[in-house]
């Protein structure tokens, strides 16, 4: 795949989870050179911030040119100080692939040999060791960048083949040269937003996915609860203008198709004569059941919003100086600042936590027997009091949904002086970012225990012929690796198993 300008999230799905390799185009090469040859030129006599000057408080201080390469290795090693559990290599790669559209679009002054690395790196599996504490989201990801930089040089630890080996030695064996520094590459690979926008892509790949099958877990709610299906209907959505809702009354409608198990009004209320003082099936079902698209309509749009920053922020020059061959200048600013990352990761775990909300009430409908009406508690199909079906499952859900609730509190107005104050307003967008990656593994969890209960609701009914073809599929794939159940038996393994089918299908 060549590897231009600009990157779409269909192309980076391809990259990330298809294993498509990138191929640097001509032209994004050709601006690379062009950038380095300009601050080559320009550079030779004049005072530029990390370049011939000391980095954050320290820029005060002017660096003597025999010490300037040094300084570049220096920002590398020394800011190579992250904490806690290594990020996993799928969003390592992300961040990677961030870092590499900073570059190409020819405003970071580097050589083109870093940028033909990192994308062998990206390319070949090499995933650097990167601590995930450490970033205050400006001057953008300097910890954890840092980290990646550490590998192209050379030095530090990656993982590769599913070990953690030493840098320098899967550099040999993949036949790949450390990178020497030219100018300012130590302070290009380590300013900016890249490790918050890889973590905020694949955020936002797994968060579609999730609605996808909130939308169909809950038109399959409404197949067992045998609901009217007017709620889904066009004129009522479009009476409401969300393009949210109205899109996820859409899917819904498409989903349902072909379904027996659903009611039709017309047939069922008004085209008949009914004189009973009380009506044993809900003329209305419960609010999980009947708003579905006044509630995932918000989380529609919002993930629509997070994949418009998260593309314009990876097809983006995140550094700083930004250097400008056009304009024959290089500017000093904020472009590494991580605000609009950091603000919309914490909107998309709000959005996603409310996701999981709905999925825990539909869970409690499920297995609340004198709420549904129609099937056994936590739908045991073995014996009631000797066997316990899924109740103890309910404790799992109802934990993980509090635990997303507490954890959708904001990062972005959390900012925190440091870095002797020149760093008096920061982002803290990595934080917010793995705050939302938590969130997002959570409500896979949680959804997990709902398809496993309404794949159990479903043979308790019998409705397997009943279901639209969609549900049906569904239906027939979780049962492939999940039969059907009466004997207690530790569920934990299973809801693995769901939670790595939900995470693969596309729905």
């Amino acid at each position: 795949m060549i590897a231009d300008k600009s990157i779409n999230l269909d192309t980076l799905y391809k990259v990330l989870f298809e294993d498509e390799k990138l191929e640097l185009s001509e032209e994004c090469i050709r601006k690379v050179e062009e950038s380095f040859n300009f601050l080559q030129s320009f550079s030779s006599d004049k005072i530029i911030y990390g370049i011939n000057t000391g980095f954050g408080p320290m820029a005060q201080y002017r660096i003597e040119d025999q010490s300037l390469i040094e300084l570049q290795y220096n920002i590398i090693r020394s800011h190579s100080t992250g904490a806690g559990k290594p990020l996993p290599e799928l969003y390592v790669k992300a961040a990677m692939i961030a870092r590499l559209y900073t570059f190409l679009q020819g405003k970071s002054g580097v050589h083109v040999e870093l940028v033909s690395l990192l994308s062998e790196f990206i390319n070949r599996g090499i995933s650097p060791f990167i601590p995930e504490h450490g970033s205050v989201g400006a001057s953008g990801d300097l910890v954890q960048l840092a980290h990646i930089a550490l590998t192209l040089i050379g030095e530090g630890e990656v993982f590769y083949q599913g070990k953690l080996r030493d840098a320098a030695t899967v550099l040999r064996e993949n036949g790949l040269k450390p990178f020497s520094m030219r100018i300012r590459e130590g302070l290009s690979v380590t300013n900016g937003t890249s490790v918050m926008t890889g973590i905020g892509i694949v955020n936002l790949i797994y968060a579609r996915k999730l609605l996808r099958w909130s939308v169909a877990a809950s038109v399959m709610m409404n197949e067992i609860a045998a609901s009217y299906d007017d709620f889904m209907a066009q004129a009522l959505n479009e009476a409401k203008h969300h393009r949210g809702q109205q899109e996820i009354a859409a899917m819904m409608r498409e989903w349902v198709s072909g379904s027996q198990c659903v009611l039709q009004r017309e047939n069922e209320l008004y085209n008949q004569v009914h004189k009973e003082k009380i009506f044993e099936h809900k003329v209305q079902p419960y609010y999980s059941l009947r708003c579905v698209p006044q509630i995932l309509g918000p989380i529609y749009d919002e993930l629509e919003n997070a994949e418009e920053v998260l593309i314009n922020e990876i097809n983006s020059a995140c550094d700083n100086p930004i250097v400008d061959p056009e304009t024959q200048n290089i500017y000093h600013g904020g472009n590494f600042h991580g605000d609009y990352i950091s603000f919309e990761m914490d909107k998309l775990k709000i959005a996603v936590t409310k996701l999981t909300m709905l999925c825990e009430r539909q869970i409690n409908y499920l297995f609340h027997d004198r709420i549904n009406g129609i099937l056994p508690p936590f739908v045991n199909l073995g014996v009631l009091g000797l066997n316990y079906g899924l109740q103890a499952s309910q404790f799992t859900a109802t934990s993980t949904t509090a635990e997303c609730q507490t954890l959708s509190n904001p990062m972005y107005v959390h900012s925190i002086p440091n870095n002797n104050d020149n760093q008096d307003i920061v982002s803290m967008g990595t934080n917010s970012a793995l705050l939302a990656k938590t969130v997002i593994e959570n409500s896979y969890q949680v959804m997990a225990i709902q398809f496993m209960g309404m794949a159990q609701a479903v043979d308790y009914l019998k409705i397997q012929e009943k279901l639209s073809p969609k549900s049906r599929q569904v239906y027939d794939e979780i049962r492939s690796f999940f039969p059907v159940f009466t004997n207690d038996t530790p569920k934990y393994k299973e809801i693995e198993a769901m939670i790595a089918y939900l995470k693969k299908e596309n729905k």
